[in-house]
């Protein structure tokens, strides 16, 4: 199993078609059947229903997808990382805390680290979020950016897009 062979498979998983993830991956149809046979035959599973129009994941499909998903990111994130400059840093910051007014300095921070450092991604999220979120009691909306939510005096550079909450 290789890399190539996962990006097929995500295609085809977000396609539900071989027709509809060949035209995506810009290949003909009957080489990607054939990979997906062999990551089949590989696997030992079935990891897709074929249908007369679609296609859909089988649970070990839906395992598979799941764990490609997170393989074929991190290859990603690994040829950034090795590919960046020596001296840019890079990486992800996964801050949790309650939505009080003792997160201002803490966005404050965030803003002149970004600065700095464009590289760096930020996550915020509080607990009381995780619980709701387990509890299925979150609804999604659109958030004020994070720099008017503390009223600080300054504005997250444009290159804090990143920044979750």
């Amino acid at each position: 199993m290789d890399v190539r062979v996962l990006r097929y498979f995500l295609a085809v998983a977000r396609e539900q078609t071989i027709s509809g993830a060949a035209e995506v991956l810009h290949m003909t149809q009957p080489p990607l059947s054939k990979q997906l046979r062999e990551l089949e035959e590989e696997l030992g599973k079935q990891l897709f229903y074929r249908g007369k129009r679609r296609i859909t994941l089988t649970k070990e499909g839906m395992l598979l997808r799941k764990r490609a998903e997170e393989i074929v990111s991190l290859v990603e994130k690994t040829k950034a990382e090795v590919s960046a400059s020596d001296e840019q840093i890079t990486g992800d910051i996964h801050i949790g805390g309650g939505e009080t007014e003792s997160m201002r300095p803490i966005a404050q921070a965030v803003e002149q680290v970004q600065q700095r450092h464009p590289g760096i991604c930020v996550h915020f999220f509080s607990g009381d979020f995780l619980l709701k979120l387990q509890r299925r009691c979150v609804t999604f909306r659109e958030r004020k950016p994070l720099s008017s939510r503390f009223r600080s005096r300054r504005k997250l550079s444009s290159s804090s897009g990143c920044i979750a909450s």
